[in-house]
């Protein structure tokens, strides 16, 4: 088995990865890292969970080191960009890590907090800049940072870009970096935008796909448990306290859900907080703390802003609202059984929810377990029919059955022309004298 040593990363770098601990490389490390050292651009398609991070980071701190790279103010030789705040941050603080043997200077910037300090960094210029498309963005327009400099570009989480609408500045930051340069692209999926993104980044590149998905559901135990929407938190509060489950991330679908769930929880002497788009950056960080650091035993969270929570020892996954995109599923369901160990998957699933897993099951290749040996199983919902995606559609949004028909517009010929105004109107009345 290949160590980190073997793939000969600079002496700084081994001495900051023998302190935490770090002897075996992950598949995607194993094999992106010799491909980034050796100069060739990069196409990774991997999990969130399966070590990319330091898949990247690694190689591109072998490169600064060796090259003794410079910076110039408010420059940056690499540039980092991905989604979220919390996985910008994470990627900072794994590149202070990394890298604490390297004199090497190292920044973030991300919106929902104060530019100031963000400014200040970045004046005399890094060696790696990482960023959020809006704030990295703005930051430019105001004249604060400069990608003229920029030699790697690494893009993060493509497919999450896509998801959040990040496309268009994606592309405008894109514009501002030399075209020569070295590119790292990473995605776990690669829908028809993002292989065309790809291509028009990448040169000649160099492939590496990892898909975890088969061992993680090997190693989570997932089951399902059907019951009525309006009976959901009654479950959840029943699983929590009848198993005495330990450190419990709950996912919903939505900001206002994420609050409620978390005040009844709370209100039942259960400790829970909740995270989502609406919470302040202070505010989201201090509630992945507390539940790391076991202050908080469940914590409530949405999608986009559970990127970035890579924390250890989580022992359940509860979907309290299943998602309609199975990597969404697979992605979640990541965040237990970390570093080999075992977890264990609940979704609470109601009869509208039954097309969603239908497809998820078909991505996993798996039928989950059904339970119906809990206080508030629904029989309507496990054999309700399941909906074709259109239907189900429509009927989670409030939609018409039938789609609305915009009127065509008038031609050319029929539209009727607009009424001449005459010298008087067009000037106004004439003064009298």
């Amino acid at each position: 088995m290949t160590t980190f040593t073997e793939l000969k990363l600079a002496s700084p770098i081994l001495k900051s990865l023998t302190e935490l601990k770090y002897t075996t490389p992950t598949p995607i490390q194993e094999q992106s890292i010799p491909i980034v050292m050796n100069g060739d651009d990069l196409l990774g398609i991997a999990q969130t969970g399966t070590g990319k991070t330091a898949a990247f980071c690694l190689p591109v701190l072998h490169k600064l080191h060796t090259e003794n790279k410079k910076t110039t103010p408010k420059g940056s030789n690499v540039l980092i960009l991905t989604p979220t705040r919390e996985l910008a941050i994470q990627i900072h603080e794994n590149l202070m890590e990394y890298g604490s043997y390297l004199k090497k200077f190292f920044a973030v910037v991300y919106g929902g907090v104060s530019q100031g300090k963000q400014v200040q960094k970045m004046k005399r210029g890094v060696h790696v800049l990482v960023a959020t498309p809006g704030r990295l963005l703005d930051l430019i327009e105001q004249g604060h940072i400069d990608l003229s400099k920029v030699e790697t570009f690494v893009l993060d989480e493509a497919d999450r870009m896509l998801d959040m609408g990040f496309m268009r500045d994606v592309k405008k930051i894109i514009s501002k970096i030399p075209k020569k340069r070295h590119n790292l692209f990473f995605s776990a999926t690669m829908p028809p935008d993002i292989k065309s993104l790809s291509k028009n980044i990448l040169n000649n590149p160099k492939k590496v796909e990892i898909t975890p998905e088969s061992t993680t559901v090997e190693l989570i135990q997932q089951s399902v448990m059907y019951v009525d929407k309006t009976k959901k938190i009654k479950l959840l509060l029943h699983l929590l306290k009848s198993q005495n489950l330990d450190k419990v991330l709950v996912f919903v679908g939505m900001k206002y859900l994420a609050n409620r769930v978390a005040e009844n929880l709370n209100k039942n002497d259960i400790t829970t907080m909740a995270i989502h788009g609406n919470k302040s950056q202070s505010a989201r960080q201090r509630a992945i703390k507390d539940f790391a650091d076991g202050k908080v035993q469940v914590l409530i969270a949405t999608d986009i802003a559970s990127r970035g929570i890579d924390i250890d020892g989580i022992t359940h996954v509860i979907n309290f609202d299943l998602p309609n995109i199975a990597e969404s599923y697979v992605h979640r369901i990541g965040r237990t059984a970390r570093a080999g160990k075992k977890g264990t998957a609940i979704s609470l699933v109601t009869g509208d929810e039954k097309s969603y897993l239908v497809n998820i099951e078909k991505s996993i290749h798996k039928k989950i377990e059904v339970v119906t040996d809990q206080p508030f199983h629904s029989e309507d919902a496990m054999n309700s029919r399941v909906m074709k995606p259109g239907k189900a559609k429509a009927k989670i949004e409030g939609r018409h059955k039938k789609p609305f028909k915009p009127k065509k517009p008038r031609s050319r010929d029929t539209k009727k022309a607009p009424p001449k105004r005459s010298k008087q109107t067009r000037r106004g009345k004439p003064k009298t004298k």
